[in-house]
C-alpha cells in the first residue's frame, strides 16, 4: 500500500475518533481489499465447511468496530489490529453457536477406534486457540498480540515489527517462544 494512502487512512480514522461519521464511507474502499485478505487468512484456518464467508465475516466486523462510539485508533496498524481481534472474536462466537447447536441435536456415535482420525481432521478449534491465547494475553500480551497478528491476521514478521514496534530479533525470538508454548498448551488438552 503506498505511503499516501496509508496517511489517508490514518487521517480518516482520525477524523472519525474526533466525531466525523462520514469518514467511515471514504474509509471502507481504502481498506476492504485487505480486511477481506485478513477474513480471508483467518477462515483459511478454519474447517473446510465452515458456514461464514470472507465477505461476511468483513462486514459483521466493520458493523461492530463502527457501531456505537467512535473507537480512538491512532493509525492504519492500529485499525487492522482491532479489526483482526473483531474478526476473531466473531468466529468465535460463531463456534459457541455451533457447539450448542449440537448439543441440542442428535448425537453421532463414533468407535474408539475412529477417534485419533476424527480428533486430526478438527486440526486446531477455534475455541481452543482462543482460550490458549486468552490464557497467553494474560502471561505475555506481547506475545499474544504478535501471534494472532501472525497467525490470524496474516502479517509478516517485518508487518508485526511496524505494528507493534519492537525489534524483529526480538519478535522473532517472542514468536518462538509462543508457538511452543501453545503447541504445548494445545496438544496437552
Amino acid at each position: 500500500m503506498a505511503s499516501d494512502t496509508k496517511s489517508d487512512v490514518t487521517q480518516l480514522l482520525k477524523s472519525w475518533s474526533h466525531g466525523r461519521s462520514d469518514a467511515l464511507e471514504d474509509l471502507l474502499p481504502l481498506v476492504y481489499e485487505e480486511l477481506r485478505g485478513l477474513a480471508a487468512s483467518y477462515l483459511r484456518r478454519e474447517r473446510s465447511d465452515h458456514t461464514l464467508q470472507a465477505t461476511a465475516l468483513v462486514h459483521e466486523a466493520y458493523v461492530r468496530l463502527t457501531s456505537g462510539e467512535p473507537l480512538e485508533l491512532t493509525d492504519r496498524s492500529h485499525f487492522f489490529v482491532v479489526a483482526a481481534k473483531a474478526m476473531r472474536r466473531i468466529l468465535v462466537d460463531h463456534a459457541r453457536r455451533q457447539q450448542a447447536d449440537k448439543r441440542v441435536g442428535a448425537h453421532q456415535k463414533i468407535a474408539i477406534d475412529d477417534a485419533p482420525e476424527l480428533i486430526a481432521e478438527l486440526d486446531a478449534d477455534i475455541l481452543a486457540v482462543h482460550e490458549a491465547l486468552e490464557l497467553l494475553n494474560q502471561i505475555h500480551p506481547r506475545q499474544a498480540q504478535l501471534v494472532e497478528l501472525r497467525y490470524f491476521g496474516g502479517l509478516s514478521l517485518e508487518e508485526v515489527v511496524e505494528v507493534l514496534d519492537v525489534s524483529e530479533s526480538t519478535l522473532a525470538r517472542d514468536w518462538r517462544v509462543a508457538r511452543l508454548w501453545l503447541h504445548r498448551r494445545l496438544t496437552s488438552s
